[in-house]
């Protein structure tokens, strides 16, 4: 850590600042230069963080040298990580190719959805069975009847799926029957949220909250990790802009931003960050091309008559041409899309 001192600090402060530091068993370290006086601080970082350093008379600013996500971090861990999915690697240059409805709506629904994108190269099924929604009016999913639907046809199409959850009281229940599960961005920062799916021994998909820094999203992985699981998958999936062009602000630059940071994998998620079909298949792109280890799609059959969502999926056979440029570009990429494991 570093501690800056305003100019024009006195030599009492300065030994203030010294001895306050030794006083909490670190080692201080001072460097006077042309325009700036710091004070370098050797020891347990972690430690320094709740010290309110900057209210010391003379101090200028405190800067951490160390990421505060310890866990997560590329310095703790260099080699990537690569996250098992019920058999499907995503991480390492295995890409994961994510696809399904926005919302399970019925098993016929998701039966001619699930062979779709699986025909296409679909790794991984998605459906939503508890969906929070902006309003309380809206479809809010068909709870556990739509998880009991999503488990059947991931079993029948030998596809692992994954489903958000919204509560921590629903953790175990999504757990019985989801492959991996969803933090959404609404509950990007719901920390007990955080803590609960960090007990379990399900990978996670973490998704970007739509107003949260790449270091916020660190950090809420840093949470999950704390608790003991590693097995994390993070999501950009677009923040809050100005522009009405498009539903959100596609940051594709937070992928390899992210990717400095973390030895997590980073996917893409095109559909929610632009709200657009026509938009999805260059973005998707892009964020391949941009270090992705994955994309994930809403795909329905019946996009004019979807229950959530339905505006921004593809339909199934634009799903599968947009799959064959991503094959393409893998395949430039040097990278592997697998296909899921077969169950007995």
């Amino acid at each position: 850590m570093i501690i800056v001192l305003k100019q024009g600090v006195t030599d009492e402060q300065i030994q203030h600042v010294i001895d306050h530091v030794e006083g909490l068993g670190f080692q201080a370290h001072l460097s006077r230069g042309t325009y700036r006086t710091i004070i370098g601080v050797i020891g347990d970082e972690e430690r320094l963080r709740s010290e309110p350093l900057s209210a010391i008379p003379g101090v200028a600013s405190v800067i951490p040298v160390l990421p505060p996500f310890k866990l997560v971090s590329r310095e703790a861990h260099p080699e990537e990580t690569v996250v098992d999915v019920s058999g499907v690697p995503v991480g390492g240059g295995y890409l994961a190719m994510v696809a399904g409805p926005c919302a399970v709506e019925s098993l016929d629904q998701m039966r001619r959805i699930a062979e779709g994108v699986k025909e296409a190269g679909a790794n991984i099924l998605r459906g939503g069975a508890y969906k929070p929604r902006t309003s309380p009016y809206s479809f809010q999913g068909l709870g556990k009847e739509g998880l009991e639907i999503l488990r059947q046809v991931g079993d029948e199409f030998g596809m692992p799926v994954v489903t958000e959850v919204t509560d921590p009281r629903l953790v175990e229940e999504v757990s019985q029957y989801a492959d991996m599960l969803q933090v959404g961005a609404r509950n990007m920062q719901n920390f007990v949220l955080l803590k609960e799916v960090g007990q379990v021994d399900h990978p996670v998909l973490l998704k970007r909250g739509m107003s949260a820094t790449v270091n916020d999203w660190l950090m809420s992985a840093e949470y999950i990790a704390s608790k003991g699981n590693s097995r994390i998958v993070l999501c950009e999936r677009g923040v809050r802009g100005f522009d009405p062009a498009m539903r959100n602000l596609y940051d594709v630059a937070a992928v390899p931003a992210a990717k400095l940071l973390t030895h997590l994998p980073v996917i893409v998620d095109p559909s929610h960050a632009t709200g657009r079909p026509d938009l999805i298949p260059p973005c998707a792109m892009a964020g391949l091309a941009a270090g992705a280890d994955g994309v994930h799609v809403e795909v329905h059959d019946q996009p004019e008559s979807a229950k959530s969502d339905g505006a921004q999926a593809l339909r199934p056979h634009e799903y599968r041409e947009l799959m064959r440029r991503l094959e393409s570009l893998a395949a430039l990429l040097h990278k592997q899309i697998p296909r899921p494991v077969e169950r007995a």
